[in-house]
Formats: structure tokens, C-alpha cells, sequence
């Protein structure tokens, strides 16, 4: 990892999850590589001094293990010729499994079917800081291209000693090392027999360029696309342990309520129940899940809460408390950009516009909503639960328990999406407390409702810009101050000579953390919603605007992409229709998109007729992969876009059940064409995030080029001014 992607990480403040203390904390009474797999050879790849520390701010928790620090990853050869990746990066629905084995095969020229992923155990994998923030194929991928051509050079070597030859007359194919001149060949197999070979990687390894790759570079079928969908693939909740009981606990009655008292006498008289009750922690289990449910739903107590503010009030409350965080992380002390005069740039300028725009907090909905078995075992606790930080977790669980982190271990089932919410361990947590009273395995599932109320939400924000443009348009003055939704995003790529970009913490009054994009998706909403604004007001059309104020080749490129594949400024849109356009840059990928929306007077509603998207993230590993990764932030982009909100008064949420909070349904999914911008000659980028961050603005634009109607919120329910007529 660089030290560019290293300071781009510490300056997320969003990520406040990361900076709060434990959620739980209860009162309670080096490992050698050849010992996990045996014989072979190890190509270890190493980290440098911070580049081990935990990522996304503050230092790491724990020392993650007995493990070297500076091992990021390594790959194993082994005596049966089989080739092992182990690495702290967990599968979470994005097919990282595949596109990490398309680059080891690559390197060591095997088939993708000869690569074994080991990911996110974290008895017999490296500290990761976990999978977020694109930074897999940007960071993970590179690595183990490295790892993959150290091991391949190493095989070449024994062979070279083998065959008395030298070295340059081999070549490598098929799981072997060749000699042609002599028709020799040496499997991997046979070379490794008997060997313990360790190599670290040296900087110089030569790894296969991406314009010769045969494996990497190319779609290929998800590795273990048969046992998800017959069903044989196993997530958390499926686990099971002999003696498994099924947990419950006691939620508080809202939002920062504190228990007076609880009454756990009924729930204590129940067959084969066990009650647990550690200071404001209550829990419960038995043989069934509806036997815990019903010993819960036993339980009197008596909670005191506070004054709450409510969503109505919400953007109010966010500018009167900046300054307040409740979290860590740095913002609102100095600008993220300040360059010439917001003054002298606003007097330059032939017309000048200020507007607010907002973006509520909304869930993540997960598909597999939290859930953890745990199990204690002579004083070494053990957990089998989805999350994206196995070696985070571990030291969540270590220090609610007040053990060292050698007595934990964690592993991490192929989980059912996360999109940045599944971070912190509550249901390991949880899990783990109660098998410890109960002195047998727990699982705990959350429920959809407990998913709603108790993980935490993309955060809420509220942007102020304040710009001027010249009548032949170009851009004089740029003043963009964000209230707590955060900074991911919010530097803009347009030329301006005055700007001034400024993030501002502020106290929050529901839990909030990191969401796919993180605040990228707010500031880009922002910007390019202000971009097309300033493009009417000066008569242009938004493409032209946007290019005459941007030098930055690659936002250029999928910007001109976009509208080619669209047919944008070819024809109007129909009566009843429009058109919009928004780009932008995020976590190294260049994203364009184009949208074409239709808008029914009579019903008020709005529908996303087709998107063309236009996405450059270096080279491409795996083409369908990155379709699906595009197409899957624009589905997931529309419920934000559109209906997406929490809402809530006194500390309680009032629509936390999908009856009654609207997500994407097959109905709402438009017409979807992905261009893939191939840059072989750039370093490689992440897609899991940056691709979301313009379908907002693009609909929203669109919505405007159909009615007039202007929105600047998030989600964009436009009901009453459609029905009104009204006019932005």
C-alpha cells in the first residue's frame, strides 16, 4: 500500500465506527508457517512499518496475532503441487475470491482451479485490516500478482538445480517448469517435495504485464458459483456445533435509553433456559430460537430515556452542533482545499449561486443481516461470524473479555453482502458472552428489525455550496463546506482558481458508520447536482460545461464515453422524459454516468428508464466481475436516489422494517449498459464503491431536464412539486 492510499484512508472521519469505544464491555473473572500446512515453498509478502496498522484511522487494536506484523499475505506451494493463498481479505459478495486466484494463476501460468483461496481466519491467515475501501484490487491484488511471480521465479530456481541448466532456458505452464531444449519438465509437486523454502518478495520481482495476461484480464466463472446457488455454501447462520443453543438479547426500548430494572424471574422458571444479565447487557438462550424468543419477550424491564431530536429536525440539529463530534477523526479544523480568494472569485464571476443540498441517513440492508456462533474451549474462544474485519473483530472480543488476542479466533463464512456495514463484531460479541454463562456454543441471528435499529447508518449531511461562473462559463469561485456526512469525495477534479473545500464533524443523534462509497455519494450529489445548475445558468449544455471546466484526462474520457454510448446532445427526450449526466472520481476509479428517467404527472412518479455507465479503474481483471460490481451499485444507488430514508422521533426509528422502508425492487431496475475503460497502462483500482456515486446526481439532473423540478435531497421525493407544477 502507498502512502498516497495510506493518508486518503486516515482522511475518512466517516468511518466512525472505527473511532468508537466498545459497544459491550463485560466484568470477567509465534505460530511457524510450517507448522499450518507442512513442507513446501512460502512466498511471504511483506508489509512495511505503518502499512501493518489497521486502516480507516487510530492505531491498530492488538498486535493481530502471533503472526509477524509485517506480513500482508503468502502463498504456499505445496509437495502435492496444490497452491494455497492465505490472506486477511473475506469474501463478502463481491467475488474477490475469483479476481485474487486470477492473478496468482496468472503469475504461477496454472489454471484458476488450481488455487485455493484461505481467507479471514485468523488463526492461519495474516493481520488484514480488513475489506474496505476498494483497496482489495488495489492494494491486495498488485501484492500477490508480486507474490505470484516471487513464487514462480522460486520454482524456476529449483528446477535450474535439478536440471543443471541454467535458469533462463525454463519456462513455466501447466503446473510445471519446462526445459524444451532437453523435453524436460518438473511438475511443482516434485520440485517442492522435501523442501521448506521461504522467500520474502523483493521489490523488484517482474510480474506479467497486463497487456500479456491470459488468465487475469479475462471473465471468469465465480469460483464456488455452484454451492451458492444450490444452497451448499454455508454462511454464519448456517454453522452448527454439537450442543449448539440459540440465543436472544434484550434491546433497549430506544436510542440512548439506560436500564432502571429488569425482571427476569419468568424467563429463569422456562425448561432449558439460561438467563444472562451483565450490567445493561441482558441475554438469553436455549434449545430453539423461538424457545430464547419467548424467554426474551419474558423479560420486564424498565428503561429511563432522554429528549431525542427527530428527522424532521434533522439538518437543523447537524449545523447547530458542528464542531461536536461524538467520534474521532479529524474534520472541521482545516480546509481540504484552499486555494486563491472565495472573494476575488465571486466578484470575477457574471453570475453567482448558493444552495444547500441534504442526504438523510439510510441502512445498509444487508441480505444476511448479522449473526455469530460462538464457542469457549479451555479458555480459547472461538467465532464463526460475517464481518469484513476478522483481525478487528478479534480485537473487539479480546478486549471485551479482558484475554489476549492468541486465545481468540475468528472466521469469517463468505457473508452476505456488507457494503461497509459489517465492521464491528456486536453479534460475535454477544454470541460470545452468552456461550460463556451458558457454557455451551451460541448462535445468535439478528433479526431484519434488530438489523434496522441497532447497526448503524450512512450519515446524514448537510452541503453548502456557494460559486460564481462567467457567462461564457467558466468557473471563478468554488466554496463547498460539508456537515458530517463526511470528506470521501469531496475535492472536486474541475478546474476552479478559488476554492474552498471544508469538512465539518458534528454530534450526530443516530449511530452512524461507514456505507458503500462512504460520503462520496453525498458531496458527489452536491457537486454535480451545483454542476448542472451553474450549466443552465449560463445556457450550456451540462457535458460541454462540465468538459470546459475539467483537465483531468481520465474524468474526460469516461465523460465523452458515457455520452457516446447514451447518444447524448443527438436527440431530445420525449415529452415526459429527461435526460441528466454526472461524473467523478473515488478510491483511484473514474466513473460517468448518463440517465434517462420518465415522470409520471398524474402519479408523481419517477422511474429510471435506462442508465449508461462509463467506469476506468486501471486495468480490468475480470470484465464480468466489474459489470456485475457497476450494475450492482446502480441498482443499489436507486433506493438512495429515490426513497431511501430513516425516519425517527424520541430515540425510536418508525419505518425499521421493509414493510414499511422502501429498497429497490425488480420494477424500479432500468436498462443498464456498462462501458469498461481498459487502461493497461495505469495502475489497478477497486469498483466496489466508486461506481455508486454517480447515479444520484445523473437521475436528479434527469428529473430536472423533465419537469424543471430542481432536487438537492437525497432521497429525491418530488411528490408534491410535480403535482404542483413547481419549478426549481
Amino acid at each position: 500500500m502507498t502512502d498516497e492510499i495510506i493518508e486518503e484512508l486516515e482522511l475518512e472521519p466517516e468511518r466512525y465506527e472505527l473511532h468508537a469505544g466498545p459497544l459491550l464491555h463485560f466484568d470477567l473473572d509465534r505460530r511457524d508457517f510450517f507448522k499450518v500446512t507442512g513442507g513446501g515453498i512460502f512466498v511471504l509478502l511483506a508489509l512495511k512499518g505503518s502499512l501493518a496498522q489497521e486502516s480507516g484511522g487510530g492505531q491498530r487494536r492488538g498486535q493481530g496475532g502471533a503472526m509477524p506484523k509485517e506480513i500482508g499475505a503468502w502463498i504456499h506451494v505445496a509437495e502435492d503441487g496444490s497452491v494455497t493463498v492465505y490472506t486477511g481479505k473475506v469474501e463478502v459478495g463481491q467475488n474477490i475470491r475469483t479476481s485474487l486466484s486470477q492473478v496468482v494463476a496468472e503469475e504461477l501460468r496454472i489454471p484458476l482451479t488450481s488455487v485455493k483461496m484461505v481467507m479471514g481466519d485468523t488463526d492461519i491467515v495474516p493481520y488484514d485490516a480488513g475489506t474496505f475501501g476498494s483497496l482489495t484490487t488495489r492494494m491486495m491484488s498488485p501484492q500477490l500478482r508480486k507474490a505470484g511471480a516471487a513464487a514462480r521465479e522460486a520454482l524456476i530456481d529449483l528446477a535450474a538445480e535439478a536440471a543443471k541448466v541454467d535458469r533462463k532456458e525454463l519456462t513455466v505452464a501447466g503446473g510445471k517448469v519446462i526445459h524444451a531444449a532437453s523435453k524436460r519438465s518438473f511438475e511443482f509437486g516434485k520440485l517442492t517435495h522435501g523442501q521448506r523454502v521461504a522467500r520474502v518478495i523483493s521489490d523488484d520481482v517482474g510480474v506479467t504485464p497486463p497487456g500479456e495476461w491470459k488468465i487475469a484480464g479475462k471473465s471468469a466463472q465465480k469460483v464456488d458459483a455452484r454451492a451458492i446457488v444450490t444452497g451448499k455454501h454455508e454462511y454464519s447462520s448456517d454453522i452448527k456445533r454439537p450442543g449448539l443453543l440459540h440465543a436472544k438479547v434484550l434491546r433497549p426500548s430506544a436510542y440512548g435509553a439506560t436500564l432502571v430494572s429488569a425482571d427476569s424471574r419468568e424467563a429463569e422458571k422456562l425448561p432449558n433456559v439460561t438467563v444472562v444479565k451483565d450490567g445493561e447487557f441482558i441475554g438469553v438462550a436455549a434449545k430453539s430460537e423461538s424457545a430464547a424468543a419467548k424467554a426474551r419477550e419474558s423479560i420486564r424491564a424498565e428503561w429511563k430515556t432522554a429528549p431525542q431530536p427527530s428527522s424532521r429536525e434533522l439538518f437543523d440539529y447537524l449545523r447547530t452542533n458542528a464542531g461536536q463530534s461524538q467520534g474521532g477523526g479529524r474534520g472541521g479544523g482545516r480546509p481540504e482545499a484552499a486555494t486563491g480568494s472565495i472573494e476575488k472569485g465571486l466578484a470575477e464571476g457574471d453570475h453567482k449561486l448558493q444552495q444547500t443540498y441534504t442526504v438523510a441517513y439510510i441502512a445498509h440492508i444487508p441480505l444476511e443481516p448479522r449473526a455469530a456462533v460462538a464457542e469457549w474451549n479451555d479458555g480459547k474462544l472461538t467465532v464463526w461470524t460475517g464481518t469484513q474485519r476478522p483481525f478487528g473483530v478479534r480485537s473487539e472480543l479480546a478486549q471485551a473479555f479482558h484475554i489476549p488476542e492468541e486465545k481468540v479466533r475468528v472466521l469469517v463464512p463468505d457473508t452476505g453482502s456488507g457494503y461497509g456495514g459489517k465492521h464491528t463484531g456486536e453479534a460475535a460479541i454477544e454470541a460470545a458472552r452468552i456461550a460463556k454463562a451458558a457454557g455451551k456454543p451460541v448462535k445468535l441471528v439478528w433479526t431484519r428489525e434488530e438489523e434496522f435499529n441497532w447497526a448503524y447508518f450512512r450519515p446524514a449531511g448537510v452541503i453548502d455550496v456557494n460559486s460564481a461562473v462567467t457567462r461564457d462559463g467558466k468557473i471563478t469561485a468554488w466554496e463547498f463546506h460539508n456537515y458530517n456526512s463526511g470528506q470521501a469525495g469531496i475535492r472536486t477534479l474541475y478546474e476552479v482558481p478559488n476554492q474552498l473545500i471544508q469538512f465539518h464533524s458534528t454530534k450526530t443523534p443516530l449511530r452512524q458508520g461507514s456505507y458503500r462509497a462512504l460520503a462520496a455519494t453525498a458531496n458527489h450529489f452536491a457537486r454535480e447536482t451545483h454542476m448542472d445548475e451553474l450549466a443552465h445558468a449560463v445556457k450550456m449544455d451540462p457535458l460541454e460545461f462540465r468538459l470546459k471546466n475539467l483537465k483531468d484526462d481520465r474524468l474526460r474520457a469516461v465523460f465523452e464515453a458515457a455520452a457516446a454510448k447514451f447518444g447524448w446532445g443527438k436527440t431530445k427526450p420525449a415529452p415526459g422524459r429527461g435526460f441528466g449526466i454526472a461524473g467523478g472520481f473515488e478510491k483511484g476509479g473514474y466513473v460517468a454516468m448518463c440517465a434517462e428517467v420518465s415522470v409520471d404527472r398524474t402519479s408523481s412518479a419517477v422511474k429510471i428508464e435506462r442508465v449508461v455507465a462509463s467506469f476506468d479503474c486501471g486495468p480490468v481483471v475480470n470484465p464480468d466481475q466489474l459489470r456485475n460490481q457497476i450494475e450492482g451499485s446502480v441498482v443499489m444507488g436507486i433506493g438512495g436516489a429515490l426513497f431511501e430514508a430513516i425516519e425517527f422521533e424520541d430515540g425510536k426509528l418508525l419505518n425499521g422494517r421493509l414493510s414499511s422502508y422502501r429498497v429497490p425492487r425488480f420494477s424500479d431496475a432500468p436498462s443498464i449498459d456498462v462501458v469498461l475503460v481498459d487502461r493497461k497502462d495505469l495502475p489497478t483500482a477497486g469498483a466496489g464503491e466508486t461506481p455508486i456515486v454517480g447515479l444520484a446526481p445523473a437521475v436528479g439532473n434527469a428529473i430536472f431536464n423533465a419537469t424543471g423540478i430542481r432536487a438537492r435531497s437525497l432521497p429525491m421525493r418530488l411528490e408534491k412539486q410535480i403535482a404542483q407544477g413547481a419549478k426549481g
